[in-house]
């Protein structure tokens, strides 16, 4: 967004003290400027706001490895060991395609439910298979995301998640909502 530097410094932060996975983070300036950023971190600079999906698709082009992470600004993850569990998520299931994260509350407030991708969302910390993913707080295979050509530039904002998983599911991966996947993000009304 451009405006959350001491949130991003700690987005980033969390993503480098990953441990037994490799790394590497792109950060992409969506029609905004960024700040003076850790040695280590790519960085992509759009000059006009293309939209969270387009500006995501830029952000993979920038990348090399066989699994993206997405993680908006203001999360940050939760434990050091998050990249290694995907990590061995992806290799244990060729067919999984997308990994869904639960968004819990640093603060200790309850999972709010409307970030579980499923219908009768019932217990958050309940891993399941979906039929959609979270943006913001996702892992997905490289070979998937291409597959589906990529999150729907023209969207600007909202539903481009579901757009892509579908076309994912239809390339023959499956997409699951994985409980132990953890990011933190402050608890936010949804009337906002």
């Amino acid at each position: 967004m451009g405006n959350r530097p001491a949130e991003l410094r700690r987005a980033i932060t969390s993503v480098f003290e990953q441990e037994g996975a490799d790394v590497e983070v792109v950060v992409v300036g969506n029609g905004a400027d960024l700040p003076e950023l850790p040695e280590g971190v790519t960085t992509v600079r759009l000059p006009e706001n293309v939209g969270i999906p387009e500006g995501r698709n830029h952000g993979v082009r920038a990348t090399k490895g066989d699994v993206v992470l997405f993680l908006d600004d203001d999360g940050w993850y939760r434990s050091t060991d998050l990249a290694r569990h995907v990590r061995e998520r992806f290799a244990a299931a060729p067919e999984l395609g997308a990994l869904s994260f639960r968004i819990a509350d640093p603060d200790g407030g309850p999972d709010q439910r409307r970030h579980v991708p499923r219908l009768r969302v019932g217990d958050s910390r309940k891993s399941s298979v979906v039929t959609t993913f979270l943006g913001g707080a996702c892992a997905i295979r490289r070979t998937a995301f291409e597959e589906g050509g990529g999150l729907p530039g023209e969207f600007f904002y909202a539903h481009e998640e579901t757009d892509l998983a579908w076309r994912i599911m239809d390339a023959g991966y499956t997409i699951e909502y994985d409980a132990e996947a953890v990011m933190y993000h402050p608890a936010v009304a949804p009337t906002r």
